[in-house]
């Protein structure tokens, strides 16, 4: 009886706890990536978009930055963000931004384009 009761506390337990997606959703907005990134990771003029992007390329973008390794300068500037992500919270960030569905908008990809020259 009592390892029955363990196993349902056990069981109980990892229910409770929130999802990769949760936990990237939570790290997002407390350290801020919403300020540069939007609040749906849509981008800005300076900032890329996140929502929607590889998980493995987000994975391996953050951990060179993690190591100190920007391509520019601009994304220098994510390097004392990064370097403070365990592997954890790196797998969370990105699981929440691969499978962004925080919002029905469409987002665009290069299979929503239209097509054509554009004349008459």
């Amino acid at each position: 009886m009592r390892v029955v009761v363990l196993l349902f506390l056990t069981l109980m337990t990892l229910s409770a706890s929130p999802s990769a997606y949760d936990q990237g959703k939570k790290l997002y907005f407390s350290k801020g990536c919403n300020g540069c990134h939007g609040v749906s990771a849509e981008g800005t003029n300076l900032y890329p978009p996140l929502a929607f992007r590889r998980k493995a390329f987000l994975v391996y973008k953050l951990t060179r930055l993690r190591a100190k390794q920007g391509d520019t300068q601009l994304s220098q500037m994510m390097i004392p963000f990064a370097m403070g992500l365990s592997d954890a919270q790196i797998d969370a960030l990105t699981t929440f931004l691969s499978d962004y569905h925080e919002h029905s908008k469409e987002h665009y990809s290069p299979d929503n384009s239209m097509t054509g020259g554009g004349s008459s």
